[in-house]
């Protein structure tokens, strides 16, 4: 599981709505026009992705969930969430679990925060405090999980 980095999951899960989406459409939640509401979501996700992304390149560490940062960001986006691409990727497939209407996409979307939150968090969260130990830790006890 190491090697499925969140992007690429971020990818597979948004065709595994559609594909889910087409075969078994469940109860339609969110019909015309209120389905397009999920554009919003996906807009904001992708917006919140690539700040971050933009801060990581910005100041030089690493993005990638299983490779070493050198450096602990606190401000910005991260000072109201410790995990804003998880944060980002969740609005996107919720966006994108509206906009496709039925119910039995949002399996998907909770799948992705149940994995999100019994591997990829608790793994960087591990790695993060080996790396940036006591300033970590307090960093932690400020700034919530998720939002």
């Amino acid at each position: 599981m190491q090697k499925l980095i969140p992007p690429f999951l971020l990818v597979v899960l948004s065709f595994m709505i559609i594909v889910l989406h087409f075969i078994i459409p469940v109860m339609t939640l969110f019909f015309p026009p209120f389905n397009y509401l999920g554009v919003l979501f996906i807009l904001i996700g992708l917006t919140i992705s690539c700040k971050v992304a933009n801060t990581f390149k910005k100041i030089g560490t690493e993005i990638h969930t299983f490779k070493k940062p050198n450096l602990l960001i606190t401000s910005g986006i991260f000072q109201y969430s410790r995990n804003p691409i998880y944060l980002s990727f969740t609005l996107m497939l919720l966006g994108l679990g509206i906009v496709m209407g039925s119910l039995s996409v949002h399996v998907v979307v909770l799948s992705y925060v149940i994995i999100s939150n019994i591997w990829y968090i608790p793994f960087e969260e591990r790695f993060m405090e080996m790396q940036f130990g006591e300033a970590y830790r307090v960093y932690k006890g400020k700034v919530r999980r998720w939002i």
